[in-house]
């Protein structure tokens, strides 16, 4: 959406802007907040086992028994949902810190070595863009047998290519910064202004990479489970629950499909809300430049 500008043409900041920036940072917070206390501290809480199927109430409804209703063997809802959404941080979080690591080194390795190194890396780059991440995941996952850590494994290795490509820009940006090139003509080797210099300015951009992929891989773990090659079947995963929870939709049944929809769109938007702050300071000049 294009600025808006005063008559001398220069950017106009609407004063609104700043509390309600300010208030979607707090809600996001809290949200947050609110998720991994639920994460910590419900199944301490509740005393009932997630795994304890009941055919006798199976599919009820929410009520004071079960906050979240039962599923279709009969199992508290809240309880699976929670189970699950500590599966998919799990594997967010590492798969997230794990693709970061492995692209920020990719992408400073290619933007400081720069001419047919950084020609070639980054057409490896293109040539695994070209797949489709899900596509490359099934086929990863489908090496291994179901459970956490290949999912993990999948989820990095399809996630890191942003990451080495932002690096790399970056890396390419301050190459160019009288600074760097003072020290080489000092005669420091490239990999000693890489590690002093080069690393540490990306690391803010990398950190925030690393926050916005930890939505895409809570995604990619509910997609992979909910095709049935991510966690086994009887483990509590939102996407196999959202899977198991498409015949009780069919009969009227909300509640199954309703409250792991809800534990996957929450975390996403608090995430891409903070995530959305840090972008904010790391480039200030986007409060003038945009409205929102």
């Amino acid at each position: 959406m294009a600025s808006a500008t005063t008559s001398a043409g220069k950017p106009r900041i609407r004063r609104g802007g700043a509390p309600r920036r300010a208030l979607r940072l707090r809600l996001c917070a809290g949200a947050l907040a609110v998720i991994v206390l639920a994460v910590v501290l419900v199944p301490l809480l509740v005393p009932l086992d997630e795994q304890a199927v009941d055919l006798a109430a199976k599919l009820r409804p929410p009520s004071a028994a079960h906050p979240f209703g039962t599923d279709e063997v009969g199992r508290d809802l809240l309880l699976r949902c929670v189970y699950g959404l500590r599966v998919s941080l799990l594997v967010g979080v590492v798969a997230a810190l794990a693709a970061t690591v492995l692209g920020t080194a990719v992408g400073a390795l290619a933007g400081a070595l720069g001419g047919w190194a950084d020609r070639t890396v980054m057409r490896l780059v293109d040539l695994f863009s070209s797949v489709p991440h899900l596509l490359l995941g099934i086929f990863i996952v489908a090496v291994f047998r179901p459970g956490v850590w290949p999912v993990i494994v999948s989820v990095a290795l399809t996630h890191w290519l942003s990451t080495a490509r932002i690096v790399r820009a970056e890396v390419l940006s301050l190459r160019s910064r009288p600074y760097l090139d003072a020290a080489l003509t000092g005669g420091a080797s490239r990999w000693r202004v890489t590690i002093r210099h080069l690393l540490p300015a990306v690391l803010p951009q990398a950190g925030l990479a690393a926050v916005l992929m930890v939505p895409h891989a809570i995604w990619h773990e509910s997609a992979l489970s909910f095709l049935g090659l991510g966690l086994p079947a009887h483990e509590a995963s939102l996407g196999i629950m959202a899977n198991a929870a498409r015949s009780s939709l069919l009969a009227g049944d909300w509640w199954p499909t309703l409250f792991p929809g809800l534990f996957l769109i929450v975390p996403t938007l608090a995430v891409a809300g903070l995530a959305g702050a840090w972008r904010e300071r790391l480039n200030p000049r986007r409060r003038s430049e945009l409205t929102l």
